[in-house]
């Protein structure tokens, strides 16, 4: 014979379902992967809510209930009184209004002094632009404890202790603000630059492009700069305790350190303090939860 004839096996299975087996086999290994991070992330939330479980339930229980063996999770009954007699023993109110006060002067001077150097650092060509910036930066890494002490001596030289002064004022020119300058920083680099030049082919000045391009395409960021400042400024118990003597001065987390002092065996009292405190931050999360994400995930140009 001239030639020779190859003989081709037959597969155990046809060509043509080869694919899309291919496809089931990845869509099973994909659900697989999506099921064990879903119960990662459940198991994770489980740890981590268990101590606001734990909080909200020790508040509306008496102190017999919450030590009870074996351990009770729902009370029986409710007591609500532990939250009129929190609000009564102690000035919340009060505590809450100084809070709010020191919050309407910290956060609009964060946003519009970070956001303005963040402008600076990305939108404008100066000379020792990037040197400064990178001289900012290493203020992330100088501890707080490291200046507590000079800026304290420095207050009191001024005048300003029992004052909200120290509190507010260093908002104003970005004291302490270095991870904000950053992070806005890196959201107005991913802003085109032809936006830029167009306003000042119209005629427009950088605080036409920094006021009606940069902050309006830029709104999910400004937003968690926000909380992340109403945050710091509601959980801030050191600079309030070093700073303030007058107890009718006194923020909500300091009155809250307060309070603990004067009433640790009334645990009753003590956690349905607690829920007061930080239930204003939970409804906070919740309302801005779509603006932090959307200023985490989207870093373009958003219409």
């Amino acid at each position: 014979m001239s030639g020779t004839v190859k003989l081709r096996r037959n597969p155990a299975t046809p060509p043509d379902e080869r694919p899309a087996l291919r496809r089931r086999g990845r869509s099973i290994s994909e659900y697989a992967g999506r099921l064990v991070v879903g119960v990662l992330l459940v198991l994770g939330a489980v740890f981590a809510l268990m101590p606001f479980a734990w909080l909200i339930r020790s508040s509306l229980m008496t102190q017999d209930q919450m030590f009870m063996v074996p351990l009770q999770w729902l009370p029986r009954p409710f007591v609500w009184s532990n939250f009129s007699g929190a609000m009564t023993s102690a000035p919340f109110l009060l505590y809450l209004g100084n809070t709010l006060q020191i919050l309407l002067l910290v956060v609009p001077g964060m946003l519009i002094s970070c956001s303005a150097a963040a402008f600076a650092f990305s939108r404008l060509q100066w000379r020792g632009r990037n040197a400064l910036f990178m001289l900012l930066m290493t203020g992330m890494m100088l501890p707080y404890a490291v200046t507590l002490i000079p800026t304290f001596i420095g207050w009191q030289a001024l005048g300003f202790v029992n004052t909200y002064i120290p509190l507010t004022l260093p908002a104003w020119f970005a004291a302490g603000g270095a991870f904000n300058i950053f992070m806005l920083r890196q959201f107005f680099l991913t802003i085109p630059r032809e936006l830029d030049d167009a306003v000042y082919i119209d005629g427009g000045s950088p605080w036409t492009v920094y006021w009606r391009v940069i902050l309006p395409l830029n709104k999910g960021p400004l937003i968690l700069v926000a909380v992340f400042g109403t945050t710091s400024v509601w959980n801030d118990l050191l600079n309030p305790l070093i700073y303030l003597a007058d107890p009718n001065k006194f923020t909500l987390s300091l009155g809250l350190a307060a309070f603990r002092g004067l009433y640790n065996s009334q645990w009753g009292y003590l956690m349905a303090a607690s829920v007061l405190v930080i239930s204003p931050l939970i409804v906070l999360f919740i309302f801005a939860q779509r603006y932090i994400v959307e200023g985490i995930a989207f870093t373009g140009v958003k219409g």
